[in-house]
């Protein structure tokens, strides 16, 4: 567990100084009467994985579009390579090196592997108005680039569709890995998928990783986040309530600040009140009491 969760690519232990490829300080977004973000910092080094996590509604998605350049934020600042910098929106985003990965993944099933690859921005051969695609090189390159993420594609025709979710996650990485992302983005990337399927992710995130990128892993899942991360941010209705490096933090105590054990205990204890004489709900109180514990 130790050995996975190091970082890889820098050559460089966790707390040493040194500046990171983007940070986050202190930014606040309202909509509204709406706070979605108050007051939250983090960091991104080369190497490294910063797992955001948090339940629905926590903010994850609005600091996802402040970082992409979808939105600005209302207070504080972002900072890449140590200087201060304002996204006018994600094609500026995307021309400092930060990309995102959405659970949809913007590929197409019916279109080939290397045609998703390069959709967009396909390479070309010519000059002026006589133009042509260069489909020999297209392939060769993306068969190049996925073999860096330990995917060996035969077959660089073969149709989106027929890929399973974790090699349509890896594809997608890769291609943003490709196209010069230093920071990715992967917006709840096993939210969808069954237990294979999230190793399989999560081993390509480790790739993404090594190869010295850094890496932002969205996730309300605490199983997930802590065999690959290095640095922990954990946010509940807008607010940062806890900022960890992997030493600094157990599973076993990032999984109780995810369930908020304060509030479970309060819970069960209402449950208590209210369900006696009710079997069904007396279970329900002792399992919530078990878990604001730690147990289980």
């Amino acid at each position: 567990m130790s050995a996975i969760g190091s970082p890889a690519g820098s050559g460089q232990p966790i707390g040493e100084a040194r500046t990171p490829f983007l940070e986050v300080r202190n930014i606040s977004k309202h909509f509204g009467s709406v706070v979605a973000l108050s007051d939250v910092s983090l960091e991104v080094h080369p190497g490294e994985v910063t797992c955001v996590l948090g339940d629905n509604g926590a903010g994850k998605s609005t600091l996802v579009k402040i970082l992409s350049g979808v939105f600005p934020p209302d207070a504080g600042e972002l900072l890449v390579d140590g200087q201060p910098i304002h996204f006018g929106g994600p094609r500026a985003a995307r021309s400092h090196g930060i990309a995102i990965v959405f659970q949809d993944l913007a590929l197409i099933p019916l279109m080939s592997i290397w045609r998703n690859f390069f959709l967009g921005q396909e390479p070309s051969g010519g000059v002026g108005p006589v133009r042509w695609l260069r489909m020999r090189h297209a392939r060769e390159a993306m068969k190049l680039e996925l073999r860096k993420m330990g995917i060996d594609i035969q077959d660089p025709d073969q149709m989106v569709g027929t890929l399973s979710g974790g090699e349509r996650q890896a594809l997608a990485i890769a291609r943003a890995v490709y196209f010069g992302a230093r920071v990715l983005i992967l917006d709840e990337p096993t939210s969808a998928l069954g237990v294979r399927q999230s190793g399989i992710v999560l081993k390509y995130v480790i790739q993404a990783r090594d190869l010295g990128r850094g890496v932002i892993l969205i996730t309300h899942n605490p199983h997930h986040a802590y065999p690959v991360g290095d640095r922990f941010v954990l946010l509940k209705r807008g607010q940062l309530v806890g900022n960890f490096t992997k030493d600094e933090i157990s599973i076993e105590d990032l999984t109780q600040m995810m369930a908020g054990g304060q509030e479970l205990a309060e819970l069960s204890h209402e449950l208590q009140q209210i369900g006696a004489g009710q079997p069904a709900l007396q279970e329900v109180a002792e399992t919530l009491a078990h878990e604001a514990g730690g147990g289980g």
